[in-house]
């Protein structure tokens, strides 16, 4: 499945239903990140709405965060862009909008192919619960954000679709540099009785255009991840290989908001662009040796979702 496949709206009309299109992104020139997120709740209950917001994460600044209003939505049908809400548009190519005061107009290209976060049939049949890809991995931005020019941003263009937030949750996104990336949803499923499930690590590493692990799901299941503020950590392990990612959020370069389900139960999100992380892939040769090490100072993109 190529990246044009995953743009379009998943969304046919139909209640409990949660869809997201977002944008995270470091300025090269000025190390600032950026976060937009567009999404599309079709409630329980009520009418279908979208919103979303946008935040900035200045390099030597506090961050902030910027809302766009909620707007009727309707089955989109074969209209040319993906999403819409009043000013804010996401389409092929192509981001622009207003959030309060804020204004950006981004175009964005990848020639990478996509990653399956989660495996592609959980994407395409929607057998789990919700399932994210990244249809663009290492997109590279440009264009303009509030009062910046942007000429070589790097970041994601990911989608989420299914019923609603997990019970827990940690993101990272992290370029690697030279086209090598990696995405990790550490996720725990939502509590429906007395015991709580513990998150799950799905990982995709892309290093010199080859994927690990190639079936992420049976992998998580050999994984463990550990989800807490302002650190979170997680460790995947094959019969070769074992991969180790340690994050920490910054307090001072994040933002806190509230998600609401499409069932109306809500969740509180931690996100910081301005995030670091350290990973460690390691290979098994009698015993464990470092094969790889990488660390971001500042770049890792990062979210860490709880209840309420």
């Amino acid at each position: 499945m190529i990246a044009e496949e995953l743009g379009p709206p998943r969304w046919r009309g139909r209640r409990h239903r949660l869809e997201v299109w977002y944008a995270t992104l470091t300025d090269s020139a000025t190390g600032d990140g950026y976060w937009l997120h567009h999404e599309v709740v079709a409630p329980t209950v009520g009418d279908p709405y979208a919103h979303g917001w946008a935040a900035i994460f200045p390099a030597d600044g506090a961050p902030s965060l910027h809302r766009f209003a909620r707007c009727p939505v309707t089955f989109p049908g074969d209209r040319a862009n993906w999403f819409e809400a009043g000013e804010v548009v996401v389409g092929p190519g192509h981001l622009w909008g207003r959030a309060g005061d804020v204004e950006w107009d981004l175009r964005f290209a990848d020639r990478s192919p996509p990653l399956f976060t989660f495996p592609a049939w959980a994407w395409e049949r929607e057998l789990l619960p919700a399932a994210q890809v990244v249809p663009w991995p290492t997109a590279r931005f440009e264009g303009r954000f509030g009062d910046v020019e942007l000429g070589d941003a790097r970041g994601a263009l990911a989608r989420i679709y299914g019923h609603g937030n997990a019970e827990r949750w940690a993101w990272l996104h992290g370029d690697l540099g030279d086209g090598d990336v990696v995405e990790v949803v550490a996720a725990a499923p939502r509590r429906r009785g007395p015991v709580a499930l513990p998150p799950l690590p799905m990982v995709q590493l892309r290093v010199g255009g080859r994927v690990w692990p190639r079936r992420p799901l049976m992998a998580a299941g050999l994984g463990r991840a550990r989800v807490a503020l302002p650190r979170w950590s997680a460790t995947l392990r094959s019969r070769r290989h074992r991969l180790t990612v340690k994050v920490l959020v910054p307090p001072e370069a994040s933002v806190s908001l509230g998600y609401t389900d499409p069932d109306g139960a809500s969740a509180t999100c931690i996100n910081s662009e301005r995030a670091s992380a350290q990973i460690t892939l390691e290979v098994y040769d009698g015993g464990w040796r470092t094969e790889r090490n990488w660390a971001l100072d500042g770049t890792a993109h990062t979210e860490v979702g709880t209840r309420p």
